[in-house]
């Protein structure tokens, strides 16, 4: 079976971050795979195993991102691809992202592609999706379980805290929702293998790709956090006089109520 996995680098959100400019600012900030993005590998492993064939990872981006390609290799990952678009992408969005993974994509003759669901620094989840539009193949999102009897699918997919059973069929691109799987651990043996599994770098030239075909359709106007959280108030005397001062705060401050 020949398996893909479209891979991100993100933001690790449990870190710091800090803004620059109206940008994150990457000095200093740690860099992790897409959690998302962990389920879609496991799971790509784990229908290898079961099944034969190969997985290969493929990110879009610079070289950085070749550490977390690495540790895909390292979990189990038969190979790598680096669609390295430092020089040809200033300002790029899901579409600029879709397109060159499609391209990379529609001559590869790919049995399942398995992505995130969304990523934790963007969130849109539509890089999968626009895939198998261009690629014109059937896509199912938030998937958390996945059977595969020759080239006939059995889903179960998350609906807003239901689920639901869809059947299809081979070729089929997925997006992993947590509670798929449990993602792996590198090894120190996986480590060492990685290191000497081919990780291909390939630039738009070779996907005859030029900067008009993937510009970007959107434009980020502003970036900005959160704003912090203030402090909470205790509210103090007995039981009666605490609920009618929450009330009349609610109604006051809170308004909402």
């Amino acid at each position: 079976m020949n398996i893909y996995v479209l891979l991100k680098r993100t933001f690790d959100t449990e870190e710091k971050i800090s803004l620059s400019n109206g940008k994150i600012n990457e000095e200093g900030a740690e860099f992790i795979i897409n959690p998302y993005d962990e389920y879609a590998v496991e799971e790509a492993i784990q229908v290898r195993d079961a099944h034969g064939g190969e997985v290969t990872v493929v990110t879009v981006g610079t070289e950085e991102s070749e550490k977390q390609l690495r540790t895909a290799l390292a979990m189990g990952a038969d190979k790598a691809v680096l669609i390295n678009t430092e020089d040809d992408v200033e300002e790029g969005d899901q579409f600029t992202t879709a397109k060159i993974l499609a391209e990379f994509l529609k001559d590869k003759d790919a049995d399942l592609i398995l992505a995130g669901n969304v990523a934790i620094d963007g969130g849109s989840g539509q890089v999968g999706p626009r895939v198998a539009e261009l690629l014109g193949i059937p896509y199912i999102t938030t998937i958390t379980n996945l059977e595969i009897d020759g080239t006939k699918v059995s889903v179960v997919r998350d609906v807003e805290g239901d689920s639901e059973v869809i059947e299809t069929s081979l070729p089929l691109l997925v997006t992993a929702q947590q509670g798929l799987n449990e993602p792996r651990y590198p090894s120190l043996p996986g480590i060492m293998k990685a290191k000497k599994k081919p990780l291909e770098e390939l630039e738009l030239d070779d996907l005859d790709l030029d900067e008009d075909d993937v510009e970007a359709k959107t434009k980020t106007i502003e970036v900005y956090l959160p704003p912090k959280k203030e402090a909470g108030r205790i509210l103090e005397g007995d039981i009666k006089d605490q609920v009618q001062e929450l009330v009349k705060l609610l109604h006051t401050e809170a308004k909402v109520i």
